[in-house]
């Protein structure tokens, strides 16, 4: 996937494009980008996202902001996964947010994307005060000339797909409805560094992820399969959060992997969670810690073997 860090020069070919936080790309962004790709191959154009950085609720209320449930790279990754090969990532700034919906239009639209085929969710608004919507879309598509069309919502189980619901849906802890509302299982990316040793101390060495969300959707002690270290995902059992017993403070990913002894520092992997075990809790001593580990860790191989038996 190309890349491109704000709107100041155009691309270089015109696009089919989707615009979007696409935060998680849940079953909602699927179906958007698969109409999507479905345009560009159609029409011979390239398909394209508009997506922003910061999210916007960051930007305007920094301290009541979601958690995001997908870092920048990872949300890129599975954009480029679903079909898109090119990306523009606007800065949101107050630059940026001070633009009027025309000037949205002019600037980054048509003199930046030279967009051909717009398509958007029914809920999208734009522009400063978010005065743009879909008929003012319209109206510019003819002036400009580009077609633009809204995609209806998508449901599962009779609710609404939607970044909201996947992150209500980990923080009580269903990460099997957030599987469903994803289209897969809810993961996190990143490379292995060097921690404390202290799982390999108490008898499960853990595989180290720093964590760059802040705040975390989710905490706790889950079931999880690891991707990118083999032909196909391995299981083991996780701890997201920040480990009060041994007085962490900053979110830290660790992976016990079962029956698996290799050095793997520096390797980039994807921690699925795939069901969740309990939550994070703060234990009286190292003994008390190792006893629940053990537990955790034959909790998720139990857990592991009734998938497998159905």
């Amino acid at each position: 996937m190309r890349v491109f860090r704000g709107y100041s020069r155009s691309v270089p070919a015109p696009v089919a494009l989707a615009i979007g936080n696409f935060d998680g790309v849940h079953l909602g962004h699927a179906a958007l980008i698969g109409r999507l790709t479905d345009v560009a191959r159609q029409h011979g154009l390239t398909p394209a996202v508009l997506s922003f950085e910061p999210h916007p609720r960051e930007f305007f209320k920094p301290a009541s902001a979601p958690a995001r449930l997908s870092t920048l790279r990872e949300k890129l990754e599975l954009l480029s996964d679903s079909g898109v090969t090119q990306a523009m990532i606007c800065p949101f700034n107050q630059a940026f947010a001070a633009l009027t919906a025309e000037q949205f239009v002019e600037r980054v639209l048509v003199r930046a994307l030279q967009v051909r085929h717009l398509v958007i969710g029914d809920d999208f608004r734009f522009g400063q005060g978010r005065v743009g919507d879909f008929a003012l879309l319209q109206d510019a598509g003819k002036r400009h000339g580009f077609v633009v069309e809204a995609m209806g919502s998508v449901t599962v189980d009779g609710e609404r797909v939607s970044s909201s619901g996947v992150r209500r849906a980990l923080a009580v802890g269903d990460m099997e409805l957030a599987a469903r509302l994803l289209g897969r299982p809810y993961m996190i990316d990143g490379q292995v560094s060097h921690g404390q040793k202290l799982g390999r101390q108490l008898g499960f060495a853990t595989a180290n992820l720093r964590i760059k969300h802040n705040p975390l959707p989710m905490a706790g002690v889950f079931a999880v399969e690891v991707a990118g270290l083999a032909d196909k995902p391995l299981p083991g059992v996780a701890n997201l959060g920040i480990r009060p017993t041994v007085g962490g403070t900053r979110p830290l990913l660790e992976v016990h992997l079962f029956d698996f002894d290799r050095d793997i520092y520096g390797a980039h992997i994807s921690v699925r969670f795939v069901h969740k075990l309990r939550d994070e809790q703060r234990f009286p001593n190292f003994d008390a810690l190792k006893a629940q580990i053990a537990a955790d860790a034959a909790a998720a191989r139990a857990f592991f073997v009734s998938t497998q038996n159905g």
